[in-house]
């Protein structure tokens, strides 16, 4: 289930404090401490293709735009 799945559903159980403590004690997301999901770029907060290294933390695309500022030159 996505995030916006369960804002759905805590808006349906507003009104049942016992129904929703209990569906947020059995199905509420975990605190990721690690995984693909606990590194975003920093500048569209995407997720996949993340770039770490040198403390960079870009996704390839976003790392594609801004390399040239960065000082990086493009090898062909």
């Amino acid at each position: 289930m996505t995030t916006s799945d369960y804002r759905k559903e805590f808006k349906q159980l507003k009104y049942k404090p016992a129904k929703l403590g209990k569906y947020m004690k059995h199905n509420a997301p975990k605190k990721r401490t690690c995984g693909i999901n606990l590194k975003h770029c920093r500048r569209c907060n995407r997720t996949r293709a993340h770039i770490g290294k040198y403390g960079l933390h870009f996704c390839r695309q976003c790392f594609r735009e801004v390399a040239q500022s960065l000082g990086f030159k493009k090898f062909a």
